[in-house]
């Protein structure tokens, strides 16, 4: 299957050449065709699956077809509301990227920073908006967003906009949309909450599935190593040094423990930064951008700051402590081995944690191999 197949138009054809994309994956097979017959959507799918290509190739389809049929109107026509800055940093990105030859306008406004020069863009015309739920309402309130126009509305990762407590924010911005338009909603799982929530959001939609949260982890390897609290961080510089790991995603639980172990890892001669809740956007996007860039060689981050982070050909993901909910455990090794390439799992437990383990073995049915590791050798046990 190629994207001329699914009848994606030149311009957009263009764009994927230019960005290095060759074929479609799974969920951008099955939601492309029915977003471009203006069907609202449910789709369950995981990040890493290519499920932001799977919604804005399309929606740019369509707001080029209402171009040309004369019905584009002057403003905002694409509403896409996602829980964190980074993603929706990402996700105007790839609108960007994809619509290349069809000179829409997207921004992004999200808080933690100065509202003046999203408000300036704004004033200056957008055809795409996304947005984090706070600032969007907070804007709207001060009436310097209008709606009238919008036609497509994108909920992304709805299920950690409920982690969040986001959800009555996500019911309020619904209330100031028009009740006519294309509705498309993804999440990772679907909680009793979240089908209720697209049940509110969507018109006779079609559904499709990829990836069950499950299955994920079949596409990686896996490793676990036994160590103490206070054995992990020198059990962590030596990986880093035996495996020579250029560069590694490194998940804690805490955004204290996240600062700890990066201050350890600079200590210690290692190129490393964390990224948070706590940490300014200015400093968040800093680190993010000097590890794509490859001027760090480690990423320490917490959950919810690393949801929507989108980082190509990440060879390793470390799990410095092991999550307490089994489906995060899914979420955080499905960063690497995207789009068919290698990659590694890595996870360190403590005494506490071992339960931890045994309900993600439970999920993900499979044990995951026990390693040990001596001076100058990482082997199995």
């Amino acid at each position: 299957m190629s994207f001329s197949q699914l009848m994606v138009s030149e311009p957009i054809l263009r764009a994927l050449t230019d960005a290095g994309y060759s074929r479609p994956t799974p969920i951008q097979e099955q939601s492309i065709p029915l977003v471009l017959s203006r069907k609202d959507l449910l789709a369950c799918a995981q990040t890493g699956t290519g499920k932001t290509a799977g919604f804005a190739i399309p929606v740019l389809q369509l707001l080029q077809e209402d171009k040309l049929s004369g019905k584009g109107q002057a403003g905002i026509k694409v509403l896409v509301l996602t829980p964190t800055r980074e993603l929706a940093i990402q996700v105007e990105e790839s609108f960007r990227s994809y619509g290349n030859y069809l000179g829409f306008r997207s921004i992004t406004i999200f808080g933690g920073v100065s509202q003046v020069p999203q408000v300036q863009a704004l004033q200056k015309g957008v055809d795409i908006l996304i947005a984090t739920p706070g600032r969007l309402l907070d804007l709207a309130s001060q009436n310097l967003i209008s709606f009238s126009d919008l036609r497509y509305f994108v909920l992304d990762e709805a299920d950690r906009m409920l982690d969040m407590g986001f959800i009555h924010d996500v019911k309020k911005v619904l209330k100031l949309i028009p009740a006519k338009r294309q509705s498309l909603f993804f999440s990772a799982t679907m909680p009793p909450e979240i089908r209720k929530l697209a049940d509110q959001i969507l018109h006779a939609p079609e559904s499709i599935a990829v990836n069950p949260v499950s299955s994920t982890a079949e596409l990686i390897s896996q490793e676990l190593y036994f160590a103490s609290k206070e054995e992990k961080r020198f059990l962590l510089l030596e990986i880093l040094q035996q495996r020579k790991i250029r560069t590694a995603l490194v998940f804690t639980r805490t955004k204290y423990g996240a600062d700890k172990i990066a201050k350890f890892l600079v200590k210690s001669g290692v190129p490393a930064a964390a990224i948070h809740g706590d940490k300014s956007q200015g400093a968040r996007q800093q680190a993010l951008g000097n590890f794509k860039e490859g001027k760090i060689r480690v990423l320490v981050a917490t959950d919810i700051a690393a949801r929507g982070i989108d980082i190509d050909a990440l060879a390793f993901v470390i799990n410095y402590e092991i999550p307490n909910v089994p489906e995060t455990y899914v979420h955080r090794i499905g960063r690497t081995g995207r789009a068919g390439a290698e990659g590694t799992a890595i996870s360190f437990c403590d005494s506490e944690e071992k339960a931890y383990v045994r309900d993600i073995e439970k999920l993900i049915k499979k044990r995951i191999p026990v390693m040990t590791v001596s001076t100058g050798n990482v082997s199995a046990s």
